[in-house]
């Protein structure tokens, strides 16, 4: 009869982590695989997933279900997250904020690329820039923090309408300046951009610039904020600006609880 190797075996040392307690540690790797899977698992999938024997696992899994982390299903003898950890779960998420959680991304882009970057988030008068980054490398400044962009002529507007009620956006375009007015995208337009989370446009409000913006999802799959770029348009293609920016907007929605 064979013994299945120690957790000591199985778990690779780490540089900085020597200062952990590995029984945590290992119990967190269950957490995290329970956590990211579709639905409850079989005691062999945790296995192979937390790379234990299945005797390990069971034994980890049984001290979790204890503690309320984990939960097994009666009928089918599944796997899945338990009420306490469902409740930490909220906790952390009661305590995000979107805008800061997004601002952290964008400030970083700004200090790395040649554009200009911020967060806006929906008022009764449009998209409005709750922070901005202005970049070392693109000096040029077409917008401020506070500034209310365009509904219909705005990447950040587009990406709004894209996901909230047509009641709502049409509310805002009514407060805004006749100056602000373009093209209302249609359906077909709104769609692409819902599938994409994200938009650009080049040249609409000020020559040779380009505006991109990509929505940021809250845990209720809802639109909390939208991060922004402006920069110039040969920039933008040869840094690959557009695909940084949804990368970004994905990270900050995964940290947000949301999904990309």
């Amino acid at each position: 009869m064979t013994r299945d190797k120690t957790d000591t075996e199985r778990t690779p040392h780490s540089p900085g982590r020597s200062g952990t307690i590995q029984s945590v540690a290992i119990a967190s790797r269950f957490l995290k695989v329970l956590a990211s899977a579709r639905g409850p698992m079989a005691l062999s999938e945790v296995a192979k997933e937390t790379r234990t024997g299945a005797s390990t696992a069971h034994r980890y899994l049984r001290s979790l279900i204890a503690e309320g982390f984990a939960a097994q299903d009666p009928a089918s003898g599944r796997y899945d997250l338990g009420p306490a950890a469902l409740g930490i779960g909220m906790g952390a998420l009661r305590r995000i904020e979107p805008v800061e959680v997004a601002a952290r991304h964008m400030k970083k882009l700004a200090g790395s690329l040649a554009a200009s970057a911020g967060v806006a988030i929906w008022t009764e008068r449009g998209p409005t820039l709750v922070r901005w980054y202005r970049s070392a490398y693109f000096s040029i400044s077409t917008v401020m923090l506070g500034d209310v962009l365009p509904v219909d002529n705005s990447a950040c507007g587009l990406v709004f309408q894209a996901f909230m009620t047509p009641k709502m956006v049409d509310a805002a375009r009514q407060q805004q300046p006749a100056n602000f007015r373009g093209t209302q995208p249609d359906a077909a337009r709104l769609s692409f951009i819902r599938r994409a989370g994200a938009a650009e446009l080049n040249e609409h409000l000020f020559s040779s610039l380009t505006g991109k913006a990509a929505a940021i999802f809250d845990a209720q799959g809802e639109i909390a904020c939208v991060v922004t770029t402006v920069s110039l348009i040969d920039a933008a293609r040869s840094e690959e600006h557009f695909s940084l920016l949804v990368e970004a907007a994905n990270a900050a929605s995964k940290e947000c609880g949301g999904t990309a």
